[in-house]
């Protein structure tokens, strides 16, 4: 296993390229995000995603959200090309942030990723690592917690390592992450949005956004 030593903030451009080869050859790592360390893998390495789903002991029907880089990526992802209005808001204000977002996945998302919703969760993290990390590799990564399923989601690579290290390929250190709560995840596939975790970002501010539009 490979460890990676990073400024979260300010990445060195040479350990990214490293990272990111790591992940064309199908490695799993464990990297810092702007809530806790999550596991990435290339979202068209089938094989990938698997390996992923054994590390967490995780049931195949659930399904693992996706980290993009921009914005003007998203619509490649989702099968309904028009966002939603309140979707739309929410994506304006608060992202790049710890909010998640589910859509009805476009046919490109591997199916394994959906579980048996037919629905992907994407996010634009307000990370500067993560951020560069799926730009330079040209498609989206993974980011389900970096732990086994179940377990307490972790902050500290040092928790990471002990736990995982016979089971990734490769742990991006990056010290402690914010870890106080996850994202929160938002369902914007019906007519009206439907908060299916409340993290980060409160309902409050999530209504306050919306403005009376939904929830």
């Amino acid at each position: 296993m490979q460890i990676f030593k990073i400024d979260q903030s300010n990445p060195d451009p040479e350990i990214i390229l490293e990272i990111t080869d790591l992940l064309r050859t199908g490695g799993v790592i464990a990297f810092p995000t702007d809530t806790f360390y999550g596991l990435g893998v290339d979202i068209f390495n089938y094989t990938a995603i698997e390996k992923v789903f054994k590390i967490k002991e995780r049931m195949y029907e659930k399904p693992i959200l996706i980290l993009i880089s921009d914005k003007s990526g998203l619509t490649q992802y989702v099968s309904k090309k028009d966002i939603p209005s309140f979707a739309q808001k929410l994506i304006n204000t608060l992202w790049p942030g710890p909010l998640t977002l589910i859509f009805y996945a476009s046919e490109s998302i591997p199916r394994i990723l959906t579980g048996t919703t037919g629905k992907i969760g994407i996010r634009l993290p307000d990370h500067t690592f993560c951020r560069r990390l799926v730009r330079n590799l040209g498609r989206p990564i993974t980011a389900t917690s970096a732990n086994i399923s179940n377990m307490p989601s972790m902050n500290n690579p040092e928790e990471v390592l002990k736990t995982l290290k016979d089971r990734i390929d490769g742990l991006v250190d990056g010290g402690v992450t914010k870890g106080e709560l996850e994202s929160t995840v938002v369902d914007v596939t019906g007519n009206e949005p439907a908060v299916l975790r409340e993290g980060a970002i409160s309902l409050a501010r999530i209504k306050e956004v919306l403005g009376g539009e939904g929830i």
